[in-house]
């Protein structure tokens, strides 16, 4: 399948959506592609209760023109606004092994890819019921029971409370809410929530919902049982204890999804995608919006992709006026990275038998003494599993302060038929720009 569009919108969370709807506004034939089935992302979950903001967003999508992918993955950039996406789980009606692929052409593409979660290596994080906070947040939605269940929240973010929230309004104890972050860097951040009524409301339901003691600098030190989580220690200064529970949910605030910027060779600086005021990336045609450039939540994110898709239409001076509102919303981003800054002592949880590949069971002990990322994967195969080190790296990076050097096609794992179709795309490309590079000489 191949296709062409004005706008091209990578990732269906708040960004993406904004960005989709406001193309189609402006008379562009506007696309939107992730991979989930239903648009949304990981905030506003198909089926949850959703905010009026979100539900009037998602309303106007499905009246719009834009033409929705949902359950296409992108996994290679073979020009600088081509794409190919894959479809997962298609019939057969595709290739002869029930993959589908599709070649999508734009004139100008809009990276909204999110985020995800950052997982940190401790003895017994392999446990079953041992969960992300978002996964537990996200498996609660899909329907899992939590009533009655004993639940330890931990790691570092708003995320926690977001979620602790959540669980406890289906039912669920929360035995502890630990942030690793101390109350001195906390308070910081409430100086600056406290600008924005909107996040100051959500904090107030949040806290009123746990009914539980929010317990600063401190973390899981490890998770204890043998056909699952039974227990965890939990640490505090100086002080150690154990509490019984039936699920853990552990998760280390952000990572932004930059690989597919990174393919198409937007500059990237201190993990973030570099953009100017109107989402405009060091890559001609390409904008980028949400997560991907600062972790600053929904308001932010979809203030970005009304930014973004005002540009890549053309109505910079639309675009400009919106970037004020943006400026002022940037000090919270600096406050919550701050915030959220890891403790040193969190590189200290893992022993020589702590698993941190999960996917190639790789051991901390095997790691030791690496000098690269590359030399991790060529000599352990460390990030070579099904996950492509989204888990492993952001834990080695801050374990060892190791970096990907390079990210190369497929940015996901994909049909050996969607690689065939990639080389040929690829092959095509270079032909291409070989003869435009030709034709300039001559």
């Amino acid at each position: 399948m191949k296709q062409h569009f004005d706008v091209l919108v990578v990732g269906a969370g708040p960004a993406g959506v904004v960005a989709a709807v406001t193309a189609a506004q402006c008379g562009q034939r506007a696309a939107l592609v992730d991979d989930n089935p239903a648009a949304g992302g990981q905030i506003w979950r198909s089926g949850a209760p959703l905010p009026k903001a979100a539900r009037a967003w998602l309303a106007r999508l499905e009246s719009s023109r834009v033409v929705r992918l949902q359950g296409w993955r992108v996994f290679d950039a073979p020009g600088r606004t081509v794409l190919l996406a894959e479809r997962n789980g298609a019939s057969a009606a595709g290739l002869g092994d029930g993959t589908e692929i599709a070649e999508l052409h734009a004139a100008k593409v809009i990276l909204a890819t999110g985020a995800r979660e950052r997982f940190l290596p401790f003895p017994g994080w392999t446990l079953p019921h041992v969960t992300g906070v978002g996964g537990l947040d996200a498996l609660t939605r899909g329907g899992l029971p939590m009533a009655g269940k004993r639940v330890v929240v931990a790691g570092t973010g708003p995320l926690l409370l977001a979620v602790a929230g959540h669980l406890a309004g289906n039912g669920a104890r929360i035995v502890a809410v630990c942030e690793q972050a101390p109350l001195e860097r906390l308070v910081r951040l409430g100086m600056h929530v406290l600008r924005e009524p909107g996040k100051l409301w959500q904090g107030m339901q949040y806290r009123r919902a746990m009914r539980t003691r929010l317990l600063t600098r401190c973390w899981v030190t490890a998770a204890h049982g043998e056909d699952r989580v039974r227990s965890v220690t939990l640490r505090q200064g100086k002080k150690h204890w154990e509490v019984g529970c039936d699920a853990l949910a552990c998760g280390f605030h952000l990572v932004p999804n930059t690989e597919l910027a990174e393919l198409l060779g937007c500059r990237v600086e201190e993990g973030l995608v570099a953009t100017d005021e109107q989402m405009r990336t060091s890559v001609e045609d390409v904008y980028c919006a949400g997560e991907p450039t600062g972790i600053g939540g929904v308001e932010l994110s979809r203030l970005e992709g009304q930014i973004a898709a005002l540009a890549a239409c053309g109505r910079g001076e639309e675009a400009r006026g919106m970037a004020a509102r943006r400026r002022g919303k940037l000090g919270f981003v600096r406050a919550l990275a701050a915030a959220c800054q890891l403790d040193p002592e969190l590189k200290k949880l893992t022993t020589d038998e702590t698993i941190v590949c999960r996917c190639e069971d790789v051991r901390f002990r095997a790691l030791r003494g690496r000098l690269n990322w590359r030399e991790a994967k060529l000599q352990t195969r460390c990030g070579m599993g099904p996950c492509q080190g989204r888990v492993c790296g952001a834990a080695t990076e801050f374990l060892f302060g190791w970096g990907a050097d390079s990210v190369r096609p497929p940015v996901f794992p994909a049909a050996v038929a969607s690689l065939a179709a990639a080389g040929q795309a690829n092959n095509f490309t270079a032909t291409m720009t070989t003869s435009e590079e030709t034709e300039e000489n001559v």
